[in-house]
């Protein structure tokens, strides 16, 4: 079974405005609401491949509940923490330039985090649970360790989309499969990424600490996947750039959906890389059909 972790989730407000002004009555042009945050994409994305998953995470007030509902009548399956918190609202303003608001995150209490790792703690050998995007504000980073213990201790593949420090500690656990970009795979290193030869470089070190399957985006350079076995590039489908959240996260919902149902790794990346730009091509989330699509304009080549 696929869990995903959102540790700090939101409701995305999409507000549309032509020539949006500073100190002036802007009225709308389009809104729309959705379900946020980086692991419940991955859960959204996975349902639409007809592959089940359980969204774990913290909700709460009635924007929590707006989530928890909009994820059921989807068909995802939730098992959340309810907490005595709002879930955050995040604005993105839609105009000559896309500019985002993201509310400030809930503080958890110590009664709901043993909550939370309770849940981890029933995971089973094989199982595979990703763990992506921020954390709340009181949560200490010492508790992705934690998470990555419990993973490790229980046998279940750990899937990491984070940034920053919980990076480089859930490196250590030797994770499943990672997915950073390529700045977030210098910040590493302590060095910056420009070009593909360095990303190469990093990417075979992160290998040989023990992370069985990685992938790194780089945008319109396209994306690099790296095993044991060696470096495979992926060139991305040309389009026009419509949505800038949730790419990566269709990227690795791609790649795991896939691979737990064909175990070929360079299937599961070629939909993966398709994912995430069938993504940035919509409004929303991507459709198996508009993956389907660009499946045939992603060649990869090992290097």
């Amino acid at each position: 079974m696929i869990y995903t972790v959102t540790m700090n989730p939101s409701i995305d407000y999409i507000v549309e405005v032509e020539d949006f002004q500073t100190g002036i009555l802007n009225r709308a042009k389009r809104t729309e609401v959705y379900p946020g945050g980086k692991g419940i994409n991955v859960s959204r994305v996975l349902n639409r491949l007809s592959v089940p998953s359980t969204a774990f995470g913290f909700i709460g007030g009635f924007t929590g509940q707006y989530i928890e509902t909009i994820l059921q009548e989807e068909g995802v399956q939730t098992d959340f923490v309810v907490t005595e918190g709002l879930t955050r609202i995040n604005i993105k303003l839609k105009s000559d330039e896309e500019t985002e608001i993201n509310g400030q995150g809930m503080e958890i209490c110590e009664k709901d985090i043993d909550s939370f790792f309770q849940k981890i703690g029933q995971l089973q050998r094989g199982d595979v649970l990703v763990l992506a995007g921020s954390a709340p504000r009181n949560w200490s980073e010492d508790l992705y360790k934690k998470v990555g213990e419990l993973a490790d201790e229980r046998g279940v593949n750990l899937v990491v989309d984070v940034s920053g420090p919980p990076l480089a500690q859930l490196l250590s656990y030797k994770p499943f499969f990672m997915k950073p970009n390529h700045h977030e795979l210098g910040e590493l290193f302590q060095r910056e990424i420009t070009n593909m030869e360095e990303a190469i470089t990093c990417g075979k070190q992160v290998i040989e600490k023990g992370v069985e399957h990685l992938v790194v985006s780089m945008a319109e350079q396209g994306a690099l996947y790296f095993n044991k076995d060696g470096v495979w590039k992926a060139t991305v489908p040309k389009g026009k750039v419509k949505n800038s959240v949730g790419a990566g996260d269709s990227l690795v919902a791609g790649f795991i959906g896939t691979f737990v149902k064909t175990n070929d790794v360079l299937e599961a990346f070629r939909f993966g890389v398709a994912s995430g730009s069938a993504t940035a091509f919509s409004k929303d989330l991507c459709s198996r059909d508009s993956i389907e699509a660009l499946l045939p304009k992603v060649q990869i080549g090992k290097l």
